[in-house]
């Protein structure tokens, strides 16, 4: 039997200590924190398996997408399907009618079905979580609800995943790589590491809202020139001129929004790699702080996560597409050619063209669905980087949180200012759109 099973599993000492409330007993059959636990433990498997900011979208919006198609039930007066008005996705399963169901259990083994398959690799983790959520469940739900919940849970992640092994994920895994241009103004590897481009491939990934990858491409950058009065000159300039002038006040904002999965630092000889969020991580944290001091119920809590995923990952889409399409050179390389063959980023240049800024698009693709969802003036208290960084910051609103973020790319030296301004804007465009396209008003 399931009960059996599941009363027999004992949970590693790590585990309880990683997630927040493993020491706390389910009372309720509807207790909305098992929610932030589910997107908590997924969010220390990302950080633990050092996933890409892109791979790390598409995780996010699939397991999401899975709890919130379970989870949606639990009003008696219904929520419609956000799959079903999604690209490729088929009819999602619906419950027996006259049959009793815990929604709650049936989402979080929804969830926890679709993160095994997605192609996570830490999965005793995600393994000993599960056990531990379904035990509680046993003990305050009839042995036949529980397996009528699981049961449900599983068909939605069978429906879930069915589009998930479609959408050109594992066939890009093998894909050639890309080693950038020596022509001027073009990408090419940047010290110290010299790494090749990360992700070339990833606007061949089904999106989730938009007609195409390139729908939002945005207007091609500066055109390269050594006139030191071209806008050109002056747009790289002005990052050689900041890098060499920040202000702590700078650099705090550059090292809060960071948010590198995997920065490597050198000391001599001797390189340290430091696991942190990614850029998707902290804004699923964010919404997790917004449904939290809202007191969002299941449903809304649920569909905060997916629709913010969801933006995330179609944001990353296309920004990776104008990436590669535009192969934009990083500021280092010009700066260290053209001035300084010494001078550094303040933070780490990640491996992959530089036009448009990735942070932008998907930081003000996700203010736009969590303004839409919980209002363009909610202020609130980000802790969602504090384990990994020991820092929090206070913003007034979502659109400020994501101006922050975007413009700490420039105090980080890895981006020029056209670069955010043009990626921000794309990226609320990319958030209105998915909004739209699921009947979310944009307040």
């Amino acid at each position: 039997m399931l009960r059996s099973k599941y009363s027999a599993y004992v949970l590693s000492v790590s585990i309880l200590l990683v997630v927040s409330c493993s020491e706390k007993q389910l009372t309720k059959p509807d207790d909305v924190n098992i929610l932030f636990q589910n997107e908590k433990i997924l969010t220390k498997i990302i950080v633990d398996d050092i996933f890409s900011p892109p791979v790390a979208s598409r995780i996010y919006s699939y397991t999401s997408l899975a709890q919130y198609e379970a989870i949606r039930f639990i009003d008696t007066n219904g929520n419609e399907s956000i799959a079903e008005k999604l690209n490729g996705f088929p009819k999602m399963p619906v419950p027996e009618k006259g049959k009793e169901y815990n929604f709650l259990l049936a989402a979080t083994k929804a969830f926890c079905s679709v993160a095994y398959d997605i192609r996570i690799f830490s999965k005793d983790t995600l393994v000993n979580y599960e056990q531990q959520v379904l035990e509680k469940f046993s003990n305050i739900v009839s042995q036949e609800v529980f397996d009528r919940s699981v049961a449900f849970g599983d068909t939605i992640a069978k429906s879930i995943l069915k589009r998930a092994i479609t959408d050109k994920y594992k066939q890009t895994r093998g894909m050639e790589k890309y080693l950038g241009s020596k022509d001027d103004g073009k990408w090419q590897p940047t010290s110290p590491d010299y790494l090749d481009g990360a992700e070339p491939h990833w606007s061949k990934i089904s999106n989730f809202s938009m007609d195409s990858a390139s729908q939002f491409r945005p207007m091609a950058p500066l055109a390269f020139s050594t006139d030191s009065n071209s806008q050109y000159y002056k747009m790289v300039k002005a990052v050689y001129l900041k890098g060499i002038s920040l202000t702590e006040d700078e650099k705090l904002i550059a090292r809060y929004w960071d948010d590198n999965p995997f920065v490597i630092e050198h000391s001599g000889h001797f390189a340290v790699g430091k696991k942190k969020i990614t850029p998707g991580g902290h804004w699923m944290g964010i919404a997790a702080i917004a449904s939290k001091k809202s007191n969002a119920d299941l449903v809304k809590t649920a569909k905060a996560f997916t629709l913010t995923a969801i933006s995330l990952l179609d944001a990353f889409i296309s920004c990776w597409e104008a990436k590669y399409y535009y192969n934009y050179i990083r500021p280092i390389t010009q700066i260290n050619s053209w001035w300084d063959g010494t001078w550094t980023s303040f933070l780490q240049t990640p491996p992959f063209p530089e036009y448009t800024s990735g942070h932008s698009t998907i930081s003000g693709s996700a203010a736009t669905v969590l303004s839409g969802l919980y209002g363009e003036n909610f202020s609130f208290h980000d802790n969602s980087d504090s384990a990994f960084i020991g820092l929090t910051r206070d913003f007034n609103s979502f659109n400020d949180a994501a101006a922050e973020a975007s413009i700490s790319r420039f105090y980080g030296g890895i981006h020029y200012i056209i670069s955010l301004d043009t990626g921000l804007a794309k990226g609320k465009m990319i958030g209105a759109h998915l909004l739209n396209r699921v009947g979310v008003s944009n307040k």
